[in-house]
């Protein structure tokens, strides 16, 4: 098992910087007594209403990758463990998207704008990850070596994703939506749920 362990830490790793993405819509760190803008809280309310679950399935999946790295785990646990992770992950950003979607563009200078490209985003992590689903699904558990190196090339891209795409999401949380969010209570518990397995990654 030497040659898988090593390489699931490294997904696990790149995962947990992912896993960071999800996040991005319940990082608001700073309160605020400022609720003259009605609109924009329930629009808050609404979306981290939705964010909440989703933070936590996103967490679970990866509590579940992490797992398999401490365990020495065979080929094909690996790979059905990720899979599911993965696709989990996938349904999670797809369900974050559409309640951003549902939920309209919120009150603010070119709210609409900034919206739409936070759900565009939103739905390229869920097609990103639905891919690296697939990906995982057809290696090759029998053979040790090959196993090894596609997982190599799933932690890889991984951690191309986690570099990449929630500039739309920040820009979206900027000013006073991220001050709406900010007060709303299923969202800072949403990012101090998933905040542990972030950091033990």
């Amino acid at each position: 098992m030497e040659g898988t362990n090593p390489v699931n830490k490294k997904l696990a790793a790149a995962l947990s910087g992912g896993a960071v993405l999800a996040l991005a819509l319940t990082g608001c760190t700073s309160g605020s007594d400022d609720s003259k803008n009605e609109a924009l809280n329930v629009w808050a309310k609404q979306v981290c209403g939705a964010v909440q679950p989703q933070a936590k399935k996103i967490e679970a999946a990866n509590t579940a990758i992490q797992k398999e790295t401490s365990d020495n785990s065979e080929p094909a646990q690996v790979q059905k463990t990720d899979a599911q992770a993965f696709q989990d992950m996938s349904d999670a950003y797809k369900a974050i998207g559409d309640a951003v979607n549902k939920a309209g563009a919120p009150q603010v200078d070119d709210g609409e704008k900034k919206q739409q490209a936070a759900v565009k985003e939103l739905n390229n992590l869920s097609a990103s990850y639905a891919s690296l689903k697939q990906q995982v699904d057809k290696l090759d558990t029998k053979n040790q070596a090959k196993f090894a190196d596609g997982l190599k090339d799933i932690a890889t891209q991984l951690e191309k994703l986690s570099r990449t795409g929630s500039d739309a999401l920040k820009n979206l949380e900027e000013g006073d939506v991220g001050k709406a969010m900010a007060r709303q209570p299923s969202c800072k518990s949403a990012s101090a749920s998933a905040s542990p397995s972030v950091a033990n990654g």
